[in-house]
């Protein structure tokens, strides 16, 4: 049995990482970490685990007892705990955040998208989780980046679910504000637009064009629905063998031969992967669950990697069909 520690759990990727871990069939959930609910029934917070667990959340860090950490803190909270803390060598750690993604002198941590680097991570002490529009975005480009597509400014448009703000209410996720409304935010300049580049480096071998990413507010709890415009000349008959080819042995990402649609993905860890051609302009459209697939789902994907475990094992969800 895999022994997990969870530091930052009472979010909603906490709450999602435990809901999935209850019931993996080679883990047990030694503790969860939150200071400000210390003492609470882990369910009294994520109250969809009433009748699955009976843990309470702790303020302390028995690391010790575990064999791989996750780290469910927001942003620029991992490096920071981990200069306060000493967590031993022989623990793992899969850090959620987006501290560690990008390569770096004394950066350790392996960028952990299993489409690309499921070698890497097999052979991991510390693992980077991909950002969710991330994810959703790389898997929709990086075929085409193996066929040496991208050479072009990229056009990117991808919209997100509530959810992917976090719990911590804010202006721009009341219901109120979030119901029947659509807005932009951080155009040209999202976080996760390096995490991108650095992946298309990786499978190109190169990158000299920008990626225009405008990402959207959408009124819907969860998913991301990207849609990537890339310039080329190739012939769609050929660029689909090519996408087939990049992901035959893909657990989790699928290209399909017709549109996709949100519903296909939510409460999966799939991504589904869909290409146009239209003159000289590929359309490719990706859509996944962003707290799944593009955080805790993708996490759980990356722990059976690491300890050797079918990459499958505890994530074989189902979409509904309404």
């Amino acid at each position: 049995m895999v022994k997990v520690g969870i530091l930052g759990g009472a979010g909603y990727t906490g709450g999602e990482l435990i809901r999935l871990l209850v019931n993996h069939p080679q883990v047990e959930i030694v503790f969860v970490n939150s200071e400000s609910n210390a003492g609470n029934l882990i369910a009294d917070v994520h109250e969809g685990l009433y009748g699955d667990t009976d843990l309470r959340f702790t303020d302390e860090l028995p690391f010790d007892k575990v064999d791989v950490l996750f780290f469910c803190f927001g942003h620029g909270k991992s490096e920071q705990f981990l200069k306060e803390h000493t967590v031993p060598a022989d623990v793992r750690i899969i850090d959620l955040a987006q501290d560690f993604r990008l390569e770096a002198e004394g950066n350790d941590f392996v960028y952990g998208l299993p489409e690309i680097n499921k070698g890497r991570i097999a052979n991991a002490r510390h693992v980077a989780n991909p950002g969710c529009f991330a994810t959703c975005i790389q898997l929709a480009l990086l075929p085409a980046a193996n066929m040496h597509l991208i050479k072009d400014d990229v056009a990117v448009n991808a919209i997100t679910g509530s959810t992917g703000a976090g719990q911590k209410p804010g202006a721009t996720t009341h219901f109120s504000w979030r119901n029947n409304n659509i807005s932009i935010y951080k155009p040209f300049q999202h976080q996760h637009v390096p995490e991108i580049k650095q992946s298309i480096r990786q499978v190109q071998g190169f990158l000299n064009v920008d990626i225009d990413f405008i990402p959207y507010r959408g009124d819907f709890a969860r998913g991301i629905f990207a849609t990537s415009v890339i310039k080329t000349d190739k012939a769609i008959e050929d660029i689909i063998v090519g996408y087939k080819a990049f992901y035959k042995d893909a657990a989790f990402t699928h290209y399909v031969d017709k549109a996709v649609d949100l519903k296909q993905v939510v409460n999966t860890n799939k991504c589904v992967v869909h290409c146009e051609k239209y003159g000289n302009k590929l359309l490719i459209t990706s859509c996944i669950d962003n707290l799944l697939k593009g955080a805790v789902g993708q996490a759980v994907q990356n722990m059976n990697i690491m300890f050797g475990l079918d990459e499958t094992t505890g994530l074989m969800l189902k979409a509904s069909a309404f």
